[in-house]
């Protein structure tokens, strides 16, 4: 019997993650197929359970549901219990795990598909939501020398810094002025066609910006590419979150360098 597999969401008709993992399933010779589900915002867990009823092998979960996923399962993996968040689910005997595998897909991203080395690098994270404490733990693994998360409330910083202690600090917009090897923008502005706040003082020619959204030159690229930083969107990290999930669900990790040359053809 072929396996199921979806992403739940609301919206979710612009996902690209059913023509990620049919990739990845031929590419694997993998038996199974993926869907889109669009689950009413007070309905996510009912449409869970009709999937799992339907003999749904695995999902992911994209907004507004991340946070309701992580209260769903009954398991968690490490990762997604420190983001508070999960973006994977995979349904067993043993019933509901949840991992979080965005930031896992960030670090792919920027170390093996644009070649960037962390270990040592200042890190700026733009944003203290959901996106931002998704992955400082993955990114504190690189051993970069440090992170700072620049919010405009800065107690929603201080906050998550505190969480994850050594090694992150938290401040204002204004506050960051100097430069930084790595500025990767975790906020939602990009979404609304805005641009954070920023100081062009956190962008050299050395600098790299990324921005998390995809599919579009954001404000944040064009405005870090105007003060000389090489630029990047977040495509690689979706299609790099994505091998993950598909990595936990059936054994096997395609190769997702073809899968993200597609889409940017």
């Amino acid at each position: 019997m072929t396996d199921r597999y979806a992403v739940f969401g609301h919206p979710i008709a612009h996902s690209k993650s059913p023509q990620i993992h049919a990739a990845f399933a031929r590419q694997t010779v993998q038996d199974m197929t993926y869907e889109a589900i669009l689950a009413p915002k007070d309905g996510f867990a009912d449409s869970v359970a009709a999937f799992i009823t339907a003999g749904g092998r695995g999902a992911n979960v994209t907004v507004p549901f991340k946070e309701e996923a992580f209260r769903l399962a009954g398991r968690l993996s490490s990762r997604a219990e420190r983001a508070g968040a999960v973006n994977t689910l995979r349904f067993d005997a043993d019933g509901i795990f949840g991992d979080n595998t965005d930031g896992a897909g960030l670090v792919a991203d920027l170390t093996r598909n644009l070649g960037c080395v962390l270990a040592g690098k200042r890190v700026l994270l733009v944003g203290a939501g959901g996106a931002a404490r998704g992955v400082i733990e993955p990114l504190l693994a690189q051993q970069p020398a440090e992170v700072v998360i620049a919010n405009r409330t800065v107690s929603r910083a201080q906050d998550l810094a505190a969480l994850f202690g050594r090694g992150v600090r938290a401040c204002s917009f204004d506050a960051a002025d100097a430069p930084f090897d790595i500025v990767i923008n975790a906020t939602a502005a990009s979404l609304a066609g805005e641009l954070p706040p920023l100081s062009p003082r956190v962008f050299t020619a050395d600098t790299l910006a990324y921005d998390m959204m995809y599919g579009r030159d954001t404000p944040f690229l064009d405005f870090a590419r105007s003060h000389g930083a090489a630029t990047a969107d977040g495509l690689g990290m979706l299609v790099e979150q994505a091998a993950e999930a598909f990595t936990l669900w059936r054994g096997v990790r395609p190769d997702t360098a073809p899968v993200i040359a597609a889409l940017r053809t």
